[in-house]
């Protein structure tokens, strides 16, 4: 059973930083893509960042230069470094993982619960 466990969401103030933290565990042998969306209250769910296997990224217009994703592939975990923080960056920000091969069949994609990030002073 492959599960996502976010971790580092939090209260921020606006300027500031947080990092954010997906392990994928199980019997993981390769995941295609990982990354992150966020969705805030009344709103649809948004790709935040996204990085392949060899390390392509992709990222929201409204974080470039702002937000950086990164990846353990040893780790199947994924990151998203947020610099400069806005309050219209705050929402669950959910990770997936995209293509993943486990021991169960196929290729399957899977979602973490989500972590809350809020940006206020």
């Amino acid at each position: 059973q492959v599960q996502l466990v976010e971790s580092g969401g939090g209260l921020v103030q606006p300027g500031g930083s947080l990092r954010l933290s997906c392990a994928a565990s199980g019997i993981i042998f390769s995941i295609n893509a990982m990354g992150w969306h966020r969705q805030a209250p009344g709103k649809q769910r948004e790709l935040v960042a996204a990085i392949t296997s060899g390390g392509s990224t992709n990222y929201a217009d409204s974080v470039k230069g702002r937000f950086t994703i990164s990846r353990d592939n040893a780790k199947n975990t994924v990151y998203l470094q947020m610099n400069s923080l806005k309050p219209e960056d705050a929402a669950v920000y959910y990770c997936n993982a995209d293509g993943v091969r486990s021991t169960t069949p196929g290729r399957r994609d899977y979602w973490g619960q989500g972590t809350q990030v809020t940006v206020s002073s």
